[in-house]
């Protein structure tokens, strides 16, 4: 049986406590802290709560990044299917920082709400990115 968790994570110790934060949860480049510590400015191996699924989606190849000049891993709905990622718990701070590495601002990605299992538990409200503008099959490149 899993134990539903929606609560603060108890990653961020005193200091941090009064600051928001957030789940994030994370699939292809965005899985390496080293990676993503190059975008958000900061280590987050404090933040990392562990290994994770996404339930009932799938990876795919569905944008190429104009900034990378490669293709993008996505994440669609796909029942049965599971995605292998890392969940984080990041304060607020980074959120910005964060979607600016998804492209957001510019239509790359947008935010989705997910649940996603982690520690024989399920974390609801966790925040993950989809791409805006998906073709109807994956991009070849």
């Amino acid at each position: 049986m899993s134990q539903q968790f929606n609560h603060q994570h108890e990653c961020l110790s005193s200091p941090l406590s009064s600051e928001p934060a957030f789940y994030y949860f994370a699939y292809g480049s965005c899985m390496c802290p080293v990676d993503l510590q190059r975008s958000l400015g900061e280590s987050v191996y404090p933040y990392v709560i562990g290994h994770a699924t996404l339930k009932d989606y799938r990876l795919g190849f569905y944008r190429r990044s104009p900034k990378r000049n490669c293709g993008t891993l996505d994440v669609v709905q796909a029942p049965g299917s599971t995605v292998e990622g890392v969940l984080y718990y990041l304060p607020g701070r980074l959120s910005d920082f964060l979607d600016e590495r998804e492209e957001v601002p510019r239509c790359g990605y947008r935010r989705e709400t997910v649940s996603i299992n982690c520690q024989q538990g399920v974390y609801a409200d966790v925040r993950t990115y989809v791409v805006v503008d998906k073709p109807v099959s994956p991009v070849m490149f």
